[in-house]
């Protein structure tokens, strides 16, 4: 079960995010760093350096963020601005630190940045993942994510 119900986290004043809609070949989990792929959506791989984008709860069929999108569904990828905040999906056995340098592993997961890696984004929470399933955790893009977009 997850930490938080909305992978969208605000602020407030800003309804939705800014998004785009594509076909997927793969299931994604919502949390999860998506990438370009031509007309679709991939999966981000390790310390991905293209666009990311964040898969979103598929709140449209009332689904919740533990619900993962079907393959060659049409899935909804959120743009990451600075000023917004995103719930990722943080694999287990992660202990992130507030302000910790987050990127992306194989699996398009949330891990802790190593020196020389792209970083996403920046941890707004500490949290020690010791659940033994990913988790959710709050995250705000980092200027350099944007500047390669």
């Amino acid at each position: 079960m997850a930490r938080y119900n909305k992978i969208y986290a605000g602020p407030v004043s800003e309804v939705l995010p800014q998004v785009q809609e594509r076909l997927c070949a793969a299931a994604i989990l919502p949390g999860t760093a998506l990438i370009e792929s031509g007309s679709s959506f991939a999966q981000a791989g390790a310390a991905s350096n293209a666009k990311i984008f964040i898969a979103q709860d598929n709140y449209l069929a009332m689904k919740g963020v533990d619900d993962t999108w079907a393959a060659n569904d049409r899935i909804i990828g959120m743009e990451m601005l600075d000023e917004q905040l995103f719930n990722v999906r943080v694999p287990t056995g992660t202990n992130v630190a507030r302000g910790a340098a987050l990127t992306t592993n194989a699996s398009g997961k949330f891990v802790l940045a190593a020196t020389g890696n792209r970083i996403i984004a920046f941890a707004e929470e500490a949290y020690n993942n010791t659940t033994g399933a990913d988790q959710l955790v709050r995250v705000r893009a980092a200027k350099s994510a944007l500047a390669s977009a």
